[in-house]
Order: C-alpha cells, then structure tokens, then sequence
C-alpha cells in the first residue's frame, strides 16, 4: 500500500479516484467535483490516495482549520474489492500520523446519525480506528440527514469535547468549502 498527497487538484489524479468516490459517496452527499477542486486550490483541503500498485484503491479528502488545529476527514471510501482486509483502517492511521506530524490536535469526522444498519457498520469502523462517538444529533438546513461527530484526540493533552463543539468546526469548514466556489 501506497499513500500519496496532493495539496493541489490534478485531474489526471481526480480520474484514478473519481470512480471511487463517486461509487461511494453519489447519491449520499457528495460534494460537486468543482467544489472539492476549490477546496483544494484555496489550501483548506489535501486529497490523499491510496495505491495498490498503480491502481487507486481508496481515496481520503481531508479539510484543514489550521488556527483551529483540527483536522476533518470529509470523505473516506475504499474499493469494494479491497474492503474487509484492514486497508481501511491503515488508510485512518497514515491521516492520523499525519495529522500529528502537522501539528493539529484533534481529527474529526461526522456520521449519518440515523440508526440503520449501514450507519451502524461505519460508526463502529470509526470507533475501530480510536474515534469517539457524541452524543449530539446535529440537523443541518441543506441536507434531509441527521449527523453526529466523532472525534479522535491527536495529543493527551485534549479535553473531552461536546458534538456542540465539534460542529462549530465542521460548519465553518463547510462554510469555507463553498464559499466562492461559485456552488452557493
């Protein structure tokens, strides 16, 4: 397994894991191509792709709030073919690693809140991976789904947190995820 990042969109890049994204995430939620390409040419985001060979097995977007030192993996997704043999869960330790090595202080995430089996299976993925699960259901006014965050602590020194909390991140990171990116 082969992780590589790019800070910059590249469309060659884009064409090895649009497939695996759009597979994943299409009719769930998915961000517009020129959204993601906006969040990476303003430096909020990093696309990071796994590679088994020269074959783009799983793709991560992260956003970054640096001031905020909090990290957001936005979308993760893992070829259908290479699910249940733990590259999931290394994928999640190479972000985390990073993360750390960046300085931030705190990974987030959020899931569908609404208690399907489906759901189910990816919270209990996160919670493999070290997350923590809150108890806040947050309702955003765009999407019909109701969400929860999880959080991984990158350093000892972190409080527990609320998903109150939490949510002030991933709503200025979606924020700055559209603005000017003409998707408004």
């Amino acid at each position: 397994m082969n992780i590589k990042t790019f800070s910059r969109f590249d469309e060659e890049i884009w064409n090895d894991v649009g497939p695996l994204y759009f597979q994943a995430f299409g009719d769930r939620g998915a961000k517009p191509v020129k959204v993601i390409k906006h969040m990476l040419d303003q430096g909020i985001a990093d696309l990071h792709v796994c590679y088994k060979g020269n074959t783009a097995v799983g793709m991560a977007l992260t956003g970054k709030l640096s001031t905020n030192r909090v990290m957001i993996i936005d979308y993760l997704a893992v070829s259908k073919d290479e699910r249940g043999q733990g590259l999931g869960q290394q994928f999640v330790k190479d972000i985390q690693k990073k993360a750390l090595a960046e300085g931030y202080r705190n990974l987030l995430i959020e899931t569908e809140a609404e208690d399907t089996p489906n759901n189910k299976k990816r919270i209990h993925f996160w919670q493999s991976c070290g997350f923590l699960l809150t108890d806040y259901v947050h309702q955003y006014i765009w999407v019909p789904e109701a969400y929860q965050a999880m959080y991984f602590p990158l350093t000892s020194q972190l409080r527990e947190t609320t998903g109150e909390e939490l949510f002030r991140y991933l709503n200025t990171f979606h924020r700055l995820s559209f603005k000017g990116s003409s998707n408004q």
